[in-house]
Formats: structure tokens, C-alpha cells, sequence
């Protein structure tokens, strides 16, 4: 029995779907239910956590099939899903919040900062939100998201600053680091769904987007930071000056592991075997190094592994949606069902359409990208942030409302560079 066309399953799996978009934007209201009710507040807290809601209905929906169609044909779709990306946004996300690279992006982004006239702790912010997701097009997004995340998150993700200003914030963050893998051909999911197929290379993306999100993203970044200068102290420098200096060797070693990583992110078993050599290096050089972020990265990983499954159900209308728009339309209607699935899913739908015309490619590409921000399933480096940055919002869980409105003025600046540019 083929499961994905079955017409019971499908409209199965749509309700499902639904229900844990609903899940998605309702994590605030478990999170005060825990508050409210302390015999059951362990339950509220796990539904609580975004990162658990699709792999959580995920499991449902496996559920779903093996009582429909039997256990084996359930077990055959679920093996049937290429989980490359969840792996590799566990391993990237640990390998970059590794201390030694956290170090070396820090000590960086401080020494350019105070070549620069403004105050170092705005200079440092901007370069966060502004060179690290650009730096993205290199290290991919959701090693760009990681390491930009934990360089925020002292300065700007803290309870003295207003929620407004935090989520004006996020909002730039998710969408620059959405916009800002477009440099290269790689480095944003999305990008790398069709770019095979269509014949995409470095210098066509460099050409036809990157110039456009570049833009985008410096005044993203220019603007989240005059919101936020009022709010931003020296409040990490003295930690960072009585910080212990980690020897070169090492961070060089870690970088390393790093570059193997993204070299091979499209080859599991090639990355997994580097990470767990860099575990080895790890305990080895134990003295310097902090707490690896296993459980975030898990739990990140359990997401989009969710997404997966869940996603891999959708095509019955999704497809059809993609196919019968015009270029204009496919533009408003990508950048509008990125915000209910995830772009590299959509562009992946779009590049299976027969003699899809140059322009609707485009059309369909920058929309998946510029609506990327939007919320926390429209790119897959986005539940890395929110399990990084939670802890700063209040009941520390991030809204569905904040974040679209902090990301809504970003999205559509990227919207018009890459519809009127």
C-alpha cells in the first residue's frame, strides 16, 4: 500500500498538520497552565516546548498509519524520509556553541567593534545581526544561527529588555539569517533543494540574490539596533575579559571540525563520524571547554524530524497550490505558506513541477526565503534559535504573535528588494 496516496491518510495527516500549527502558536498558554496547575506542570512544560510539537504529532500520525495501513507500511514511510537535515543541524548546533568557537567569534566581533566608532556593545549587536548571518552563506545557516543566538543572547535576550525590543530582535535575526545563506549555492536549505536541479551554481545565486539579501540584511540589522540602543550595556565585557585564553591549537582543531562538517553536510556518515571524533576531542582537551549543548540540539533535531514526517504528507495540496500560480502570485503565496510549512519543503515541491518557467523559479525561491523568519517552522535553522533564546522571553517561551510582528517589517523589506530590485 503506497501511504502517501492514500486519500484517508492524507486528509489524516492534513488534520494533524493543522493541529500541531495550532500546537505550534499555543506553547505560551501550556507554559501558564503549568503556572496555574502544579500536579500536572511537568506535562505542560513538555507540550510547552516548541521543539517537542511536531515530533510529538509526528509520532501520532506514525500512530495514524500503523492502525490504517498496518504497522510495517507505517514503519516503511517513516524509514523512507531523509533525516540528513535534522542530523546535521544537531551536530552543527553542538560543534559551533562549542566554547573554543564561541571564543574565537567573540574575541572577532570585539576587536572589530572597537575599530568602530559607535559603542562597542551596539557595534557588537549589529555584527551579530548583520556579518554572522551573511557569514552564513559559508558556515550554513544553522551553524550562522547558532553561533549568532549565543552571541545575542547576553547582550540583548535578557529579562531587563522590554519584550517589544527582543522580539524586534528575533524577528531580524530569523529573517537576515533566512536571506543571508543566499550568498552561495549550500548554505540555505531551501537554495539547496532546487539547486541541482535547476543548475543554480555559487555565481548565479551571488548575482540574482545575494547582493539583494545583503542589502536587506545590514539594514534589518542597522534598524534592530537603533531600537535596541537604549537597552544594550557592557553587561559580557568583563566576563569576557576574565574568561581563561584557549589555546590556539585547539580552536583551530575545533574550527576544523567545523569546516569537515559543512564540507559533508550532505553526507551523514561522513559528519557523524567527525562529530563523534570531535567528542573524542572534546574529553580529551576537557580544561577548555564548556557544557556541549546536547539536549538543545536534540531536541532541534526531534523538530525537524517531525517536520519531516508530517511535511512528507502534504504534497497532495501543496503541490497543486505551487503549480497553478502566476510568478507575482507564486511570490505572496510562497512567502505566505512558508509561514505554515517550511521553505526548503516548498522549494522542493516547486522543482518537481514539469517546465516550471525561469521566472516562477525565482519568484518561488525568494519568497521561501523572505518569508523565513515569519515563524518558527518556515527554516530550519529557526527552532535552533528558539531553543537557544527562549530562556530571555517571559514564562521563556517565544510567541507566534511577537515573533511574526518582530519579523514582519524585515519580510517585507526583503519582499520588495527581491520583487522591485
Amino acid at each position: 500500500m503506497n501511504i502517501e496516496t492514500d486519500p484517508l491518510l492524507q486528509k489524516i495527516a492534513a488534520v494533524l498538520f493543522a493541529l500541531a500549527l495550532l500546537h505550534t502558536f499555543s506553547v505560551k498558554h501550556f507554559e501558564r497552565l503549568a503556572a496555574r496547575s502544579p500536579r500536572h506542570a511537568g506535562l505542560f512544560h513538555l507540550l510547552g516546548e516548541v521543539e517537542v510539537v511536531f515530533g510529538f504529532w509526528a509520532i501520532l500520525l506514525i500512530a495514524c498509519m500503523a492502525l490504517a495501513a498496518g504497522s510495517d507500511d507505517a514503519i516503511a514511510y517513516a524509514e523512507s524520509r531523509n533525516y540528513t537535515e535534522p542530523l546535521f543541524v544537531f551536530v552543527v548546533m553542538v560543534i559551533a556553541a562549542s566554547r573554543p568557537i564561541l571564543y574565537a567569534v567573540e574575541a572577532t566581533l570585539r576587536a572589530t567593534a572597537h575599530l568602530l566608532p559607535l559603542p562597542t556593545p551596539a557595534m557588537i549587536t549589529w555584527l551579530s545581526l548583520a556579518i554572522v548571518p551573511l557569514f552564513g552563506s559559508l558556515i550554513t545557516e544553522p551553524a550562522a544561527m547558532t553561533i549568532a543566538a549565543l552571541m545575542l543572547a547576553p547582550q540583548v535576550f535578557q529579562r531587563n529588555v522590554p519584550e517589544r525590543a527582543k522580539y524586534v530582535a528575533l524577528g531580524a535575526l530569523f529573517v537576515n539569517v533566512s536571506i543571508g545563506g543566499t550568498l552561495t549555492s549550500y548554505a540555505a536549505p531551501p537554495v539547496l533543494m532546487v539547486a541541482s536541479t535547476w543548475q543554480w551554481d555559487s555565481t548565479f545565486m551571488l548575482v540574482n540574490f545575494g547582493w539583494k539579501a545583503a542589502l536587506v540584511v545590514l539594514i534589518n540589522a542597522t534598524v534592530a539596533t537603533v531600537v535596541l540602543r537604549k537597552h544594550l550595556h557592557s553587561v559580557a565585557a568583563d566576563k569576557a575579559a576574565s574568561r581563561p585564553t584557549i589555546p590556539l591549537l585547539v580552536v583551530l582543531v575545533h574550527a576544523l571540525f567545523l569546516t569537515g562538517v559543512v564540507m559533508f553536510a550532505h553526507h551523514p556518515i561522513v559528519f557523524l563520524g567527525l562529530f563523534l571524533m570531535f567528542l573524542g576531542f572534546t574529553q580529551a582537551y576537557e580544561a577548555h571547554q564548556s557544557p556541549l549543548i546536547v539536549r538543545e540540539a536534540l531536541l532541534v533535531s526531534f523538530f525537524l524530524a517531525g517536520l519531516v514526517l508530517l511535511g512528507g504528507m502534504q504534497r497532495w495540496w501543496l503541490q497543486p497550490i505551487v503549480s497553478g500560480l502566476e510568478p507575482l502570485a507564486l511570490f505572496g503565496g510562497a512567502v505566505a505558506l512558508t509561514a505554515i510549512t517550511d521553505n526548503a519543503a516548498l522549494t522542493y515541491l516547486g522543482s518537481l513541477i514539469p517546465d516550471i518557467s525561469d521566472q516562477s523559479k525565482y519568484m518561488l525561491v525568494a519568497g521561501a526565503v523572505a518569508g523565513g523568519g515569519l515563524t518558527v517552522i518556515a527554516n530550519a535553522p529557526n527552532p535552533a534559535g528558539v531553543a537557544l533564546l527562549k530562556h530571555g522571553f517571559a514564562d521563556e517561551t517565544i510567541g507566534a504573535g511577537g515573533l511574526f510582528l518582530g519579523a514582519l517589517g524585515p519580510t517585507l523589506l526583503a519582499a520588495a528588494a527581491f520583487v522591485l530590485l
